[in-house]
Order: structure tokens, then C-alpha cells, then sequence
């Protein structure tokens, strides 16, 4: 319980690409490693962590320090349907582990009875919020075939490919297991964007929405390229369906190809600005060409 208590009031203390945060945990563990930040316990001299840099991180954490109540925020989320997993639980992903930057534990609203698919039974799509109707399309007939096929879609909740990919995974779902994931860029207590409520209630009663922000932070852009690398992990493959030549889906694509993860891209016009991210990871050789479900949910297996 002291584990758990420790690693839900991290998550409102350190920002997940806090870096000495994060050594603080590797050293010491979560318990006393917030002991450490909080000041209940006197700091000392670590192996990977300088004395300025320590320093620096304890007066950063301490203008933190009064918004944590992690038994307040573990009593909210269980009020909302939902919990807190860390590592060693039943239904903690694994996937996770294989970031180098790993959530120090995953908040959760909906149904959790049918776990968290393993990745080689998931797969993540994302793209444009602007998409256009031909990425619409792609998005929802993929989604949809992976479902029927009990291949579980991870996407963000977000506008565009996101919505078509969470709507055509429910409309595909089996029943057998999770059709679909989320994973939201801030606090499980607001939906966002708020346009998406009944899509976000509808995978809640099937699937489960997921974030590693405490309840009532907002999402911001640093979140929502945080929350990618999450995307990327519980996914043992992570298509981009449409994306602009610098969009921030290609962010999701990155961190899918730095733990070793698949990745793969949808074709479209050469005359379309939202395909010139996917035939620029096709054209790098970052990604594999698929144009249906049944190609994508070859790459899991293979």
C-alpha cells in the first residue's frame, strides 16, 4: 500500500521527463524516494544525481508539494469508476516497462475486468485531428477490422483519426476483450476534448480510457507528446494513418521505433499535406506500407 500511496503522489509531483525525479525513483525506489522530495527525509549523496542538480529539483518539487494528496486522488478516481495500477498488479501492462521513461503508474476509468490486452494483441492508430474524409475512412475500416479479429485499437481520444479509430473498433468489437483504448493526455476526471463525451462513455463501458496525470491536470502539448510514448507501449505495432510533415502523430511513431516496436503508415495522394508525414516515414524506411486491417494485423504476427 505504501507503494502505491508513494508512486500516485509521484504522479502529481514529477512531471514524467523529470529526469532527476526519475533517478531519485531508481535509486531509492517510490516510497522513500518521496519521502526524499517532500523533505520528510534529509537528502544524501546519489551515485547518478549531482548535489545541484538534486537541489534544483527539491525546490522545483516543492511549489508541488500542497496539491499532494494521493489517498484524496486514489478515494476520486475508485468515485469515477476506475483505480490506480503500478507495476506487479494483475492487470498492469508490461509493455510499459519497456520505456525507458516508464509511468510511475497508469490511472484508469472503465471496464478493467477484461485487463489490458498484451501487445502482440493490440495495435495503435493515430494521425490528424484535420483529417481529411479519405483518412477518416482508412481510420474506421481498419479499426474495425481489427476489432472483429479481437486486435484491440489504442488511440487518443482526440479529434480526426482518433475518433474514426475508437468508433470503428466499438463497432467492430467481439465482446472479447477490449475493442478499444484510450489514452488521455491529462486527468480521467474531464474528458478532453469535450466534444468526444459520448465516445469516451461509450469506450468506458467496453474498454478503458488511461493516463498517467492525476485527477484535474490539464492536458497540455508536452502531455499529449508525453502521452504518445504510451500510445507507442501498449501497442506491438503503431500505424499512422494520415499526418502532416510535421504532425505530432509522427511523435507517436518515434517512440514506437525507439523500444523496438513496429511501425507502419497508410499511403494516400502525393497531392494531399495530410499524407506527407506517412510517405515521409514510408520514403525513410521508418515505416511498413499497409492499407487494411488484415496487412496491419499481419505485422503482429510476423
Amino acid at each position: 500500500m505504501n507503494d502505491r500511496i508513494a508512486r500516485a503522489a509521484l504522479t502529481r509531483l514529477f512531471d514524467p521527463q523529470d529526469t532527476t525525479g526519475r533517478a531519485l525513483v531508481g535509486a531509492l525506489g517510490a516510497y522513500a524516494a518521496l519521502r526524499v522530495a517532500t523533505g520528510a527525509q534529509p537528502p544524501h549523496t546519489f551515485r547518478h544525481i549531482g548535489e545541484e542538480e538534486l537541489n534544483e529539483g527539491l525546490r522545483r518539487w516543492a511549489q508541488r508539494i500542497p496539491d499532494v494528496e494521493a489517498e484524496r486522488d486514489l478515494a476520486t478516481i475508485e468515485r469515477l469508476g476506475g483505480g490506480f495500477l503500478i507495476p506487479g498488479d494483475e492487470h498492469w501492462p508490461v509493455g510499459l516497462d519497456d520505456l525507458p521513461g516508464a509511468p510511475y503508474g497508469l490511472w484508469y476509468v472503465g471496464n478493467i475486468a477484461q485487463g489490458i490486452p498484451a501487445v502482440q494483441r493490440a495495435a495503435a492508430l493515430t494521425g490528424s485531428r484535420d483529417s481529411t474524409s479519405y483518412g477518416a475512412a482508412v481510420a474506421a475500416d481498419m479499426a474495425e477490422g481489427l476489432a472483429r479479429r479481437g486486435i484491440c485499437v489504442i488511440s487518443g481520444l482526440g479529434y480526426g483519426i482518433d475518433t474514426h479509430a475508437h468508433r470503428g473498433a466499438l463497432a467492430g468489437g467481439t465482446g472479447n476483450g477490449p475493442a478499444t483504448i484510450a489514452v488521455a493526455a491529462g486527468g480521467l476526471d474531464r474528458v478532453y476534448p469535450s466534444g468526444n463525451a459520448d465516445l469516451a462513455a461509450a469506450i468506458k463501458a467496453s474498454g478503458l480510457i488511461v493516463s498517467e496525470q492525476p485527477i484535474g491536470t490539464a492536458p497540455t502539448r508536452a502531455r499529449f507528446l508525453n502521452r504518445n510514448r504510451i500510445i507507442a507501449a501498449l501497442a506491438g505495432v503503431t500505424c499512422v494513418v494520415e499526418a502532416r510533415w510535421r504532425s505530432g502523430a509522427l511523435n507517436a511513431a518515434h517512440h514506437a521505433e525507439t523500444i523496438a516496436r513496429l511501425v507502419a503508415a497508410v499511403p494516400g495522394s502525393v497531392h494531399s499535406a495530410n499524407s506527407a508525414g506517412c510517405h515521409r516515414l514510408l520514403k525513410e524506411g521508418t515505416a511498413a506500407l499497409v492499407s487494411d486491417a488484415a496487412e496491419l494485423a499481419e505485422l503482429l504476427v510476423s
